[in-house]
């Protein structure tokens, strides 16, 4: 088994400009740690920029100066990604696991994330002080579920911004009744990195009315 990190693809500096160093850093702490802490599985380590980093980095341009929560964070992906590429926005990265949350309490302080809070709990029991502007989550359970769990976290006009495999308009005619029920608006499917990336990411969007 090849266990070795995988190479700094070409595009990565293009995607993290000045905030390069950085994310060198988070990725050399992930393939240290990451198995044993039970971050990622045993195999990512190939393929830890492509498929994991670069996929989370390819949505930046999605996000808008505010304060953006990202439900289930773990590894931090996409939320440590999004904050060292986004050191404009803010961020809630929201875990329910004590030892996720140590690990990325760990990695905000060692990667001087000033922009970038961390909160042990469920999205069904937090309450935060302020609405979120926008919310992200990555590979947690199927949009219908996301809905409820998401949804109430965000002001009027808040954006969810969920990354989702290659069933995701499925997923959006499946949600149909938590659409409905939760006044979504907007609710489209946006691919992003083809051409740039080995592996597209997808996304859905969509407005809380």
């Amino acid at each position: 088994m090849n266990d070795t990190l995988e190479i700094e693809p070409v595009v990565t500096a293009g995607l993290f400009g000045d905030r390069i160093d950085v994310a060198r850093a988070f990725a050399a702490n992930l393939a240290t740690q990451g198995e044993e802490r039970g971050l990622i599985g045993p195999l990512e380590l190939p393929r830890l920029w492509s498929r994991h980093i670069l996929n989370c980095a390819i949505m930046a341009p999605l996000l808008r100066p505010g304060l953006v929560g990202d439900v289930g964070s773990g590894a931090g992906l996409p939320g440590l990604v999004l904050a060292i590429i986004r050191p404009d926005v803010d961020f809630v990265l929201i875990e329910p696991m004590e030892r996720r949350v140590a690990w990325l309490t760990e990695q905000v302080a060692e990667l001087g994330l000033t922009n970038t809070t961390v909160t042990r709990a469920r999205a069904e029991d937090l309450h935060l002080p302020h609405p979120l502007d926008q919310v992200t989550a990555r590979a947690v359970s199927a949009f219908r579920t996301l809905i409820p769990l998401t949804a109430p976290l965000l002001r009027a006009g808040g954006e969810l911004v969920l990354m989702k495999g290659a069933g995701a308009q499925g997923e959006i005619s499946a949600a149909a009744k938590e659409i409905r029920r939760f006044h979504l608006s907007n609710v489209e499917v946006i691919t992003l990195g083809e051409g740039v990336l080995q592996d597209v990411t997808r996304v859905i969007r969509a407005t809380v009315d």
